[in-house]
């Protein structure tokens, strides 16, 4: 099993190659080759998650190869991979923003901060570089109403940090800085 899922590495290319081999040899060194079916299932978020952070999405291609070493069906890979918001069959645009509309968000405005996001973002200079996403929670409810860009949580949003938010992104974008802001803003 080891043997097959290293092949998806082998696809992945850039800095990461070497990362990606060390992260999968060692989540597959913990599988046995006897897990039952159910056992099997249990491992495949692991996994997709892992192959995730180092290639950005889950390529039709490296579905297909998971489904082989795990010995699960691929209808049940693309199910998992459809179904949880934090996987994605595509690669990820430079800023991905997820606005969350859980019930704490919802009632202090994020439906409305959609909007306003989606505005500042059609009007921007470079709307390609942005996706948006909504979630239904992200955990942070005291901190209501929240966004999260690539990971990273800002919280007590209002329309004016919306417009500073996407702002400073253009600003980083422009001079090729990755994000540099605290978990929680």
């Amino acid at each position: 099993m080891v043997n097959l899922v290293i092949s998806i590495v082998d696809k992945m290319v850039g800095e990461n190659k070497k990362t990606a081999e060390i992260i999968i040899q060692e989540f597959c060194s913990n599988i046995p080759d006897n897990l039952d079916f159910i056992q099997r299932k249990s491992k495949l978020i692991q996994l997709l998650e892992e192959i995730q952070k180092i290639e950005g999405h889950i390529s039709r291609e490296v579905a297909s190869k998971v489904s082989d070493a795990l010995n699960l069906p691929l209808t049940h890979v693309y199910g998992v991979i459809t179904f949880y918001n934090s996987l994605k069959l595509e690669q990820n645009t430079e800023y991905v923003i997820n606005l969350c509309t859980g019930t704490a968000c919802h009632v202090n405005g994020s439906s409305d901060l959609l909007k306003i996001l989606k505005k500042e973002i059609e009007v921007c200079e470079n709307p390609k570089i942005f996706s948006i996403d909504t979630v239904n929670c992200v955990g942070a409810c005291s901190l209501a109403p929240v966004v999260m860009v690539n990971g990273i949580v800002h919280g007590k949003m209002i329309d004016k940090k919306i417009k500073q938010l996407i702002n400073d992104l253009l600003i980083e974008h422009k001079n090729n800085n990755p994000q540099k802001y605290g978990n929680i803003v």
